[in-house]
């Protein structure tokens, strides 16, 4: 019978297996040592470590950090226009300021103020001089005076009450009151002199936290953030000087802290506030536009929240800086929607297009200007577009030829208000486009013959607005002659046309409205965007591509679309045109438009709609055949003295059913308008005279003739 054994310790030599047979072995692992006593002074340490970097530690320190130097700084600060007060010294820290700037005539001003003060101060020294003989004869006249009225009035009241003793009783009186203001005085002086320091301290402390006399570190959170810091002239003043520009910094540090006469007053503006800085000598005005992100970040803003444009004063910079955070609140519902009373005038009215960065409304006129607006994709350029002309659709005389080259539905309330809708990305919707434009040339150049003839004939406003323009200048789609539609060049058809509306159409007030996205010269050529009136820009990329939309003057001037953000800063538009009211001086504006949505366009369309006689739109040019209305009109017109309208549009619809199915007596009554012939009511129904057509068809045979020959 085999023997168990029980090994307690670890053979350094085992046995093979197969001699064991029938041992189990054990291995007894012996316990880890215990670990070491964390020493006190570790713990210690710890302790105070997780006490002095508490935030309640910090803050605590801040907060006793910042009312202690509130109330030193505020000590100097009192000390400071003490001494201003009694000395010249803010007279001669004006007089660098006015030097270190160049203005020398403000100079010899206050030079001439501190003499007048030094001539002042030295008369009062003289008189000093004089003084203590002066106040020792003083005090002993009035002391004897005073004495001699006290014993009048003892000796008055010895007479009164027959006792001699009363003529020293009002001598005796003064004296005891005399004594009970001096143990007054006791007993207040010894309290005064504790409370006394402390209420000087207390209006020292005052002066500093109303002056925010304290490092940035120990201010409170929102402070150091830069959230809520109001724009103060030191503050500016010190944005200035940390600009990296030699000359402001030395001219700056000359001024002592007289810096602030380089500043006019700060004006609130809108949701921020709007302050102009006179430049020191040897200081251009695009050394500062250059530096506008480190100019916003030494004024605690982001660089979207600082505009600088230059104004009509010389060596001058306008600041606008926003409140913090202001920019990216919303603005409120656009007019449109809110007002469904509001009508539009194309010759006098102002589109409400949205508000100035000053909190303003920001008003665009239409009234024969060419109109461009660019950008980059999503930003809100369809949107904008579409708002003027939702707010110009109001005015039923505005006739409207639409092309939207995105075909998402966009221009869908304009269903039923324009004349043609166009809605398609493809080359075929191109070519269609194209073919409005050039439609439009030709009734641009009617129209100029009819202003020839008649120089003081008028036309309805013809709207001709292509959205998503960039695709007709970038389609390489020819047609029979192999003239493409696209390009930049003389042979584009697009760009020709378009050339040619610029060029002539707003005498006639045909306009050319384009909404194009991302500015090159192969998809907006230089010639068709300078020929706009009115020029706006959303967010683009490149400083180059803001002077392609806005023009070099702009940009030069501080129009800066390049600096928005993309995404946040959707609907906001640099604007350079002279049918928007802008300060005097500037060449641009920057607009935060208002939004107005798919559903509230559709309510004002619906309303634009109910103005108008039932416009029959378009979805293509029919150029099959060419019609002369005029000579229709007289063809159906019959053999009576007068005509119904509504038998002539009858007549003409079965003459042609392409040309005149869709015409209303809108339509018949602009054309017989531009030939001077008046339809009137007779009897209840609109009418025409027979001998008025016949007589404008021969004098424009007639004039036609005489222009051939």
């Amino acid at each position: 019978m085999s023997e168990n054994v029980i090994s307690l310790h670890k053979s350094p030599d085992p046995e093979p297996l197969a001699d064991t047979t029938g041992v189990t072995t054990l291995t007894v692992v012996p316990d880890p040592a215990p670990a070491k006593p964390i020493p006190l002074w570790v713990r210690s340490g710890r302790a105070v470590k997780t006490v002095v970097t508490h935030e309640t530690t910090k803050t605590t320190a801040r907060t006793v950090a910042r009312h202690s130097l509130y109330t030193f700084n505020g000590g100097r600060i009192v000390a400071r226009r003490t001494w201003d007060g009694k000395t010249g010294a803010r007279y001669e820290r004006m007089l660098r300021a006015a030097e270190a700037a160049g203005n020398y005539e403000v100079a010899e001003e206050w030079e001439e103020r501190l003499q007048r003060f030094r001539e002042a101060r030295h008369r009062r020294r003289m008189d000093l001089l004089h003084s203590p003989v002066d106040v020792a004869k003083g005090v002993g006249v009035g002391v004897g005076m005073s004495i001699g009225v006290l014993v009048a009035l003892g000796v008055v009241m010895a007479i009164n009450n027959h006792d001699i003793t009363d003529v020293i009783t009002p001598l005796k009186a003064t004296v005891e009151f005399i004594g009970v203001l001096i143990r007054i005085v006791q007993v207040v002086w010894g309290p005064a002199l504790t409370i006394g320091p402390l209420l000087a301290l207390l209006g020292m402390w005052a002066v500093g936290s109303k002056q925010q006399a304290a490092p940035a570190w120990v201010m409170p959170a929102n402070v150091r953030n830069g959230e809520g810091e109001p724009i103060t002239p030191s503050i500016v003043v010190k944005a200035l000087r940390d600009l990296g520009i030699p000359a402001m910094r030395n001219a700056i540090k000359e001024m002592g802290d007289a810096g602030a006469a380089m500043l006019g007053p700060i004006r609130i503006a809108g949701c921020g506030v709007e302050v102009d800085v006179t430049l020191p000598s040897g200081v251009a005005t695009n050394e500062v536009q250059q530096r506008r992100r480190k100019l916003a970040e030494n004024l605690t803003r982001h660089e979207h929240e600082v505009f600088i444009t230059i104004p009509e004063a010389a060596r001058t910079v306008r600041l606008w800086i926003a409140d913090s955070g202001a920019l990216d609140e919303p603005i409120g519902p656009s007019p449109l929607v809110t007002d469904e009373t509001m009508t539009a005038n194309y010759k006098t009215g102002k589109a409400p297009w949205g508000q100035d960065l000053r909190g303003d409304a920001a008003e665009l006129s239409a009234y024969q200007r060419h109109l461009l607006i660019t950008g980059r994709s999503n930003q809100g350029k369809t949107v904008a577009l579409r708002s003027l002309a939702l707010w110009l659709a109001l005015d039923k005389s505005v006739e409207f030829w639409i092309a939207d080259l995105k075909g998402v539905g966009d221009w869908k309330p304009f269903e039923g208000i324009a004349r043609v809708l166009i809605e398609g990305p493809s080359d075929e919707h191109v070519i269609e486009a194209t073919e409005m434009v050039e439609d439009a040339v030709a009734e641009m150049n009617r129209r100029i013959e009819l202003r020839r003839t008649d120089p003081a004939a008028t036309f309805p406003p013809l709207i001709v607005l292509v959205d998503e323009a960039q695709k007709a200048f970038m389609c390489p789609a020819k047609d029979d002659a192999k003239r493409p539609y696209g390009g930049a060049k003389a042979t584009s058809r697009y760009f020709m046309a378009v050339r040619e509306v610029h060029n002539q159409g707003r005498a006639v007030d045909v306009l050319m409205w384009q909404g194009t996205q991302d500015p090159t010269d192969q998809n907006l050529p230089k010639l068709v965007r300078e020929g706009a009136h009115t020029r706006a820009s959303l967010v683009l990329g490149s400083e180059s591509q803001a002077k392609m939309a806005l023009g070099d003057k702009a940009v030069e001037d501080g129009a800066a679309p390049h600096m928005l953000r993309q995404g946040l800063d959707r609907g906001t538009l640099v604007v350079a045109s002279d049918g928007i009211d802008m300060p005097k001086g500037q060449s641009s504006i920057t607009v935060r438009t208002h939004f107005i949505d798919d559903e509230p366009a559709e309510a004002i369309a619906t309303r634009a709609k109910a103005l108008r006689s039932g416009v029959t739109t378009l979805h293509a040019i029919d150029r099959s055949e060419a019609r002369d209305p005029l000579a229709d009109i007289d063809a159906v017109a019959g053999d009576g003295k007068r005509a119904f309208t509504q038998d002539i549009i009858k007549r003409l619809a079965t003459l042609s059913e392409d040309a005149y199915g869709s015409w209303s007596f809108g339509d018949l009554s602009r054309v017989l308008e531009s030939y001077g012939i008046e339809a009137y009511k007779s009897h209840g129904r609109m009418v025409v005279r027979r001998d008025d057509i016949t007589a404008a068809l021969a004098e424009r045979d007639t004039d036609g003739s005489a222009s051939a020959s």
